[in-house]
């Protein structure tokens, strides 16, 4: 169902909030976890395989976010 043309504007005003934080968001992590990450490969290098996972991991906020932009995005047609 199309939201009412006054709506749309805010809509697309959400939908890039919500790109943009969860960017951010997934960035803040990436550089504590990256930091981290590389300082215990630095001083183990046998860690490398158990450090990859959790650097991988906080891309899935980016993806959450895409996800519900685009579900947003089904609202202004």
């Amino acid at each position: 169902m199309p939201a009412p043309a006054e709506a749309q504007g805010l809509i697309g005003m959400a939908i890039a909030l919500t790109v943009a934080g969860t960017g951010l968001a997934t960035a803040w992590a990436e550089k504590v976890i990256g930091a981290a990450s590389v300082g215990a490969i630095a001083e183990k290098p046998e860690l490398f395989g158990r450090v990859l996972p959790l650097v991988v991991i906080p891309e899935t906020i980016v993806i959450f976010g895409l996800i519900i932009a685009f579900l947003m995005l089904g609202n202004l047609g």
